[in-house]
């Protein structure tokens, strides 16, 4: 912290911009132990009900991602961010109207809505930095950014939790309304420099005018840029919230519902996840080749996080294999995005982007369904089994980005010698 703390007096824009993201995305996790919680009482249950509400908050941003990354390239990226969380305030309070099971539908559609407009905010934040911050501090950008990611889930899933259960449901929703309208005041205060310019001129004047075919062009002629959009689908091999919500409401039950124990659960992957990059930014210059080699070893934790956990015979040790888990997905998070930021040309940041969380809510939209699918056929005591076997499955992209690995560094190699 004695590094990051002078970063954050020295930035003070991109200090807004990451105190406003935490406060959002306090907003999108604050809720899911309350949501999940009703679900499961009103449905009895069921796998695949608790697994249609992860999906509405994956399958949404999903679809949109294409829109979201042209809207990004071509509007006022921090007006963007304002009107999304302008519009989620509006969808937060509509919640409260989901106080019976027969209108289970309500929580449904309004985490469809939120999560629409969060697949704009999330590119559209990450687009903004660069014009944000020089060049050589984007490591450290990202590194709190995408730590925050992770560890607002599990402040905000507990605190969502303690809320819900002292105060009652209504009370919880009323404060996840209101954290994104603090969020967007916060962003109003924001001051851009629209003039910094950390990649090479575009190619085309017009760049920022053409549309999502064109960004996947821009892919295609820059296919170093292409292997990175693999790297969070690869990350998503499994679904680590289902499997999360089995072991804290089946295997190791704490508190009324399950709400201690996941609240635990959710804790354990936000510690892991700011020790992942806390550790292995010891050993990177900023480099991208630097980073994408430590991405391996990312991969592995994740590889080895998913076995601990299907061996887990209490929730302590449960808890350690999601910290483990969490190392290894959030360093290969953070350095997947730096790469891109660093690699890719300011004009279409937001189509990257928003291709890069395309490829993400993809995998994470495949494994909702069939990890839901397959708990509510064999029931949630047989977690652990699917655990393991996300673990072998978890092999191919760490096999996959090994190889990945050393074509882009003699692609580099053949590139340099070409340019000379």
């Amino acid at each position: 912290m004695r590094t990051y703390i002078p970063f954050l007096r020295e930035n003070s824009d991109f200090t807004r911009v990451w105190v406003a993201q935490i406060i959002s995305l306090f907003g999108d996790w604050f809720n899911i132990i309350a949501l999940s919680a009703l679900v499961a009482q009103y449905t009895n249950q069921s796998g695949l009900a608790v697994s249609g509400l992860l999906l509405a908050r994956v399958l949404p941003p999903f679809l949109i991602s294409p829109f979201a990354g042209v809207l990004v390239d071509r509007f006022d990226r921090k007006r963007l961010l304002i009107i999304s969380d302008v519009l989620r305030t509006m969808v937060g309070l509509s919640l409260m109207l989901a106080t019976s099971a027969d209108r289970l539908w309500i929580i449904y559609g309004a985490t469809i809505f939120q999560f629409v407009f969060s697949a704009i905010f999330e590119p559209a934040r990450s687009a903004l930095l660069p014009a944000l911050l020089p060049r050589e501090q984007l490591i450290k950008a990202n590194t709190l950014s995408n730590v925050t990611w992770s560890v607002m889930l599990a402040i905000g899933a507990m605190i969502g939790g303690i809320i819900t259960a002292i105060f009652g449901t209504t009370t919880a929703l009323i404060v996840d309304a209101a954290s994104f309208g603090v969020s967007a005041l916060i962003l109003m205060s924001v001051r851009v420099n629209r003039n910094i310019e950390h990649t090479k001129p575009t190619l085309h004047k017009s760049a920022h005018q053409t549309g999502f075919k064109d960004g996947l062009t821009y892919v295609r002629k820059h296919p170093q840029i292409g292997i990175v959009l693999l790297v969070k689908f690869g990350l998503s091999v499994g679904n680590v919230d289902t499997l999360m919500i089995a072991y804290g409401t089946a295997l190791f039950v704490v508190g009324k519902n399950g709400t201690g124990s996941l609240g635990l659960l959710y804790a354990a992957f936000g510690l892991g996840a700011l020790l992942g990059p806390a550790l292995l930014n010891r050993y990177s210059n900023g480099q991208v080749m630097t980073m994408r080699r430590l991405m391996i070893i990312g991969f592995a934790w994740v590889t080895l996080g998913w076995f601990l956990l299907g061996l887990a015979p209490s929730l302590w040790f449960a808890a350690l294999a999601l910290v483990v888990r969490a190392m290894g997905g959030s360093t290969t998070w953070t350095y997947s995005s730096t790469v891109i930021q660093m690699s890719t040309e300011n004009a279409y940041l937001g189509r990257i982007f928003s291709l890069d969380w395309a490829a993400y809510y993809f995998a994470v939209t495949v494994s909702t369904l069939v990890t839901g699918r397959v708990l509510d056929a064999v029931g949630s005591m047989h977690a652990p089994e699917i655990a393991l076997v996300t673990g072998v499955l978890s092999l191919i992209p760490l096999v996959g980005w090994i190889a990945a690995v050393r074509w882009a560094e003699r692609y580099t190699t053949r590139l340099a010698v070409v340019n000379e």
